[in-house]
């Protein structure tokens, strides 16, 4: 069913590639026009090499809120919110969005995460534990918009629309005939929506947004976005060298709930302002491959963990020493000169 969707895919002129063991549209060899939909209009970018999973059974929420940094307990159906997977020492493994619906939480995770995560959280099912995991990826597509047009193209597809517009709120749409579930948000910071349809009906709701004007936009990139939005990914961003509040990802942490998997390390670098490195964009005056170190002066104060070559130059993320600064800063990366920079998706103060 997929493989029609890639038939679709190919006959609009993508070109694929391996990513996390799954075929990838890296392109539809219109980048530049892709782009430009993304900021004036509509783009559309296939997700569903991302993981899927459903938790289900009488005790999800509850078991949910012990395992991730967000408050699952105060979400009903119909609501949503990212959330991040730490271990123990509170050292990042995925940052997720989950869904809530009547009898599930679907959580969508990062495609090189989806088989580590289901290993955690069985891990964790106890015996008396009403929970079920299910990986529902191969049973779903999933993609997103981007760009401020996505709203009039949902109105100019279906007769209903989203009752309320909060961030990871859903429901399911009927659109051009197919029944979607509908989200607010892309994953970026960035007006769009997220939307889950059944595998079977990939290719026509593809064929369907096209039709209606979205513009389709490769892998390649979303890569782009989203290092210049600052949202983090596994390997690069997240890895075990880094906690959530390093990475900035504030909003995804709730201080108020009770005890879960890497709380008191997360509670302890909050309640005593311990981040002693931080997440943030750089404007580089050149390429640079990531990994390499940032100094300022004769000082080593961080590395790059990703790059990306845009219309306005060679862009990255990098993590930074809170004490050698951050906004402003001029920075050695390497051989090249760089300037420390603020990106949307990253937060960098303490909640007051």
């Amino acid at each position: 069913m997929i493989q029609e969707l890639h038939e679709v895919q190919q006959d609009a002129g993508a070109t694929f590639e391996l990513v996390a063991d799954a075929t990838v549209p890296v392109s539809f060899g219109n980048d530049a026009a892709a782009i430009q939909a993304a900021r004036q209009g509509v783009a559309l970018v296939d997700l569903s090499h991302w993981g899927l999973l459903k938790i289900s059974g009488d005790d999800r929420l509850r078991y949910l809120h012990n395992q991730s940094t967000n408050d699952f307990q105060r979400l009903k159906p119909g609501q949503g919110c990212d959330t991040v997977f730490v271990t123990s020492t509170a050292r990042t493994i995925d940052l997720a969005t989950a869904y809530v619906t009547d009898d599930a939480v679907l959580l969508l995770v990062s495609p090189h995460r989806r088989q580590q995560l289901i290993e955690w959280l069985d891990r964790y099912i106890f015996p008396m534990d009403q929970v079920e995991l299910k990986d529902v990826s191969s049973e779903s597509a999933t993609f997103v918009l981007i760009g401020p047009e996505s709203d009039a193209l949902l109105q100019q597809m279906s007769d209903e629309m989203l009752v309320e517009d909060a961030y990871a709120s859903h429901q399911p749409l009927m659109l051009d005939g197919f029944k979607v579930r509908v989200a607010v948000g892309n994953g970026l910071a960035l007006p769009g929506y997220t939307l889950i349809v059944s595998a079977s009906n990939a290719a026509k709701l593809w064929q369907a947004l096209t039709a209606a004007g979205a513009i389709s936009m490769g892998d390649r990139i979303w890569e782009q976005l989203r290092i210049r939005q600052g949202r983090p990914v596994p390997d690069r961003e997240l890895t075990e060298d880094y906690n959530p509040l390093e990475v900035g990802l504030w909003q995804t942490i709730s201080f108020d709930k009770g005890c879960y998997i890497g709380q008191e390390t997360i509670a302890r670098l909050n309640t005593y302002k311990g981040v002693k490195q931080q997440l943030w964009g750089v404007r580089l005056q050149a390429p640079v491959e990531p990994g390499t170190v940032v100094m300022l002066g004769e000082e080593k104060v961080g590395k790059l963990t990703s790059f990306t070559q845009t219309e306005q130059g060679a862009f990255g993320l990098a993590y930074i020493r809170t004490k050698a600064g951050g906004k402003g800063l001029k920075v050695q990366v390497g051989e090249v000169e760089g300037e420390i920079v603020d990106v949307p998706f990253l937060t960098h103060d303490y909640p007051t």
